[in-house]
């Protein structure tokens, strides 16, 4: 049980606590109930930036954060049901909203492939959250209801836009007019997540480009980025460098780096995104190298180790990750992550440009 994971299960312990608040009458207990609720809302932002930054991510915290996230809010939502605060028909939607993308996502795995979160869908738990803590904050303050009530109705919109974004991008899997064979994604392919729609979002237009330098991914990142439409106008190629001299010969990582720490190491990954980046002459380039398992192929290092690295004009950064699934999980996981730290990296760069406009 690591850091991220007590944060995500603190929220299904904070659930008894904020009904018995919303339940009970004494001075300030419905301000009690609404500042707990907004510093629990908060873990799910936080245990998720610390399990990618300390590269915990696992595949219990991917299972159990969600399912904290939508407990979590349900329940309060159901209280202030039966409190008169809000509408019954409001929570049957947002309630019809998760179960029919946990099926969704249940369809999925069974056919090998991952949905991760997407942008529409973060938004939709922010907005979310906001309404319910003004409709627990309206009992005692009641200028507050035509804001509560503004705040439900602009919840109930991502709640409904997310839902059907989710259904449009991954309808492929539901279609029952469909008779021909489903399209699945071989053991360890690339996984079809929204995270390379969100690259594309950020880099089309910046004049930013990317090359990729792939090691235990075997191409996986560069699937994601070009599985998008349009990506050949930030994507300019990469290198899929699994043996050491490939490393030495295609990206240019030093033969005496790869003897003193190994392959598998931030040095290397590091010294692969630059020679990638300096190979192709693009703006950022990204490199993964890592031990996807079953086996640790003869080293020493732990299955699962796993080093990113993305390099730009101004900085090389890299984040460790110690991955805990299976091969085809941990080189999705890295896959997933490297195109976060894309992400994370083009939006710094991207900045000044914005700025400027």
């Amino acid at each position: 049980m690591n850091i991220p994971n007590s944060l995500t299960v603190s929220r299904l312990l904070a659930i008894p606590v904020l009904m018995v608040l919303l339940l009970v009458r004494f001075p300030g207990h419905d301000q009690v109930a609404a500042i707990l609720f907004v510093l629990f809302s908060l873990t799910d932002t936080l245990d998720g930036e610390l399990a990618r930054r300390r590269g915990t991510v696992s595949d219990f915290g991917k299972f159990l954060d969600p399912l904290a996230d939508k407990l979590f809010v349900l329940s309060v939502l159901i209280v202030l049901v039966q409190e008169g605060l809000v509408a019954a028909w409001i929570v049957v939607v947002i309630f019809s909203r998760e179960l029919i993308i946990t099926i969704l996502r249940s369809v999925a795995a069974s056919q090998g492939r991952v949905i991760a979160a997407a942008p529409l869908g973060k938004t939709k738990t922010i907005t979310q959250m906001s309404a319910v803590a003004l409709l627990i904050l309206q009992r005692p303050y009641p200028a507050l209801v035509p804001i509560a009530d503004v705040a439900v109705g602009v919840a109930v919109i991502f709640t409904l836009w997310s839902g059907l974004d989710y259904l449009w991008r991954f309808r492929h899997l539901i279609n029952p007019f469909d008779n021909g064979p489903v399209r699945t994604a071989p053991s360890g392919g690339a996984p079809e997540t929204p995270e390379g729609a969100e690259l594309g979002a950020v880099l089309r237009g910046s004049g930013l480009t990317v090359a990729v330098a792939e090691s235990s991914t075997g191409g996986m990142v560069g699937a994601m980025i070009t599985d998008q439409p349009g990506s050949s106008e930030y994507f300019v190629g990469g290198v899929i460098a699994y043996s050491n001299d490939a490393k030495r010969d295609q990206l240019g990582v030093a033969a005496g780096l790869l003897e003193t720490v190994g392959a598998v190491s931030r040095e290397v990954a590091g010294a692969m995104a630059e020679g990638a980046r300096a190979r192709f002459g693009t703006s950022l380039a990204v490199a993964v190298t890592g031990i996807a398992g079953p086996q640790a192929d003869g080293t020493s290092k732990p299955v699962g180790l796993t080093y990113i690295a993305v390099a730009s004009e101004r900085e090389t950064v890299s984040r460790e990750l110690r991955l805990s699934g299976d091969r085809a999980s941990n080189r999705r996981q890295a896959a997933t992550e490297a195109i976060g730290m894309l992400i994370a990296e083009a939006r710094t760069l991207d900045r000044p440009r914005m700025k400027s406009a």
